[in-house]
């Protein structure tokens, strides 16, 4: 059956350019399990829906026709893939799937996974690509496993700086108090009514 198929339309390698093209779409997706993040994916399903359709359509068709279908096929089958890999996000929420560079991850929060210190630990951060596991390192102090942090320095590599938001937290209630207290202060004292007629002293 393989050598039916290896055979049928226009040769290159002594292979039909359809079962080339099925070859090379699949070996594309089977390089995207190992890398993933769609950089494979796409002309991956592109060039295996191409070979598929000359594989079965392009024994009644004209030479000269084959490749200018071949063509068609390619650039519907990969808008098509590319339209379903940006519509529904398989690498994370809408783009946040992949991160595109390091200081994207500023502000990001996430849960201690490994005891943080300012000499090694470990963090996943909520939204932080395909792998969200980063080695992470404490600003000051110690984190606890479990607790909730966020990235105050990216630094470049899979390192990142990280604090609790506890800590961010007591600073805005803090804030929040203060401006409070202000306002009370601030607020005139309401004017006495005079006693017997009624008006505002």
């Amino acid at each position: 059956m393989i050598d039916v198929l290896a055979q049928t339309g226009p040769e290159l390698f002594g292979l039909s350019v359809p079962f080339l093209l099925v070859l090379i779409g699949a070996g594309l997706m089977i390089m995207e399990a190992f890398a993933p993040g769609a950089h494979f994916i796409v002309i991956g399903i592109a060039l295996l829906a191409a070979g598929l359709v000359g594989l079965f359509v392009g024994p009644v068709l004209p030479a000269v026709a084959l490749p200018l279908v071949l063509a068609a096929v390619v650039i519907a089958a990969g808008g098509g893939a590319l339209y379903a890999y940006r519509q529904f996000d398989f690498y994370g929420g809408k783009g946040s799937g992949q991160t595109s560079d390091s200081k994207s991850l500023r502000g990001k929060t996430g849960r201690v996974t490994e005891r943080v210190t300012e000499s090694s630990g470990e963090v996943k951060l909520d939204g932080g690509g395909f792998n969200p596991y980063y080695q992470a390192r404490a600003l000051d102090g110690e984190i606890p496993e479990g607790e909730e942090v966020m990235v105050v320095d990216p630094g470049g590599g899979n390192v990142v700086t990280v604090e609790s938001t506890s800590v961010f937290e007591d600073d805005i209630d803090r804030r929040l108090a203060a401006d409070r207290e202000r306002g009370e202060a601030d607020e005139p004292e309401p004017e006495r009514e005079r006693e017997g007629d009624g008006e505002p002293a």
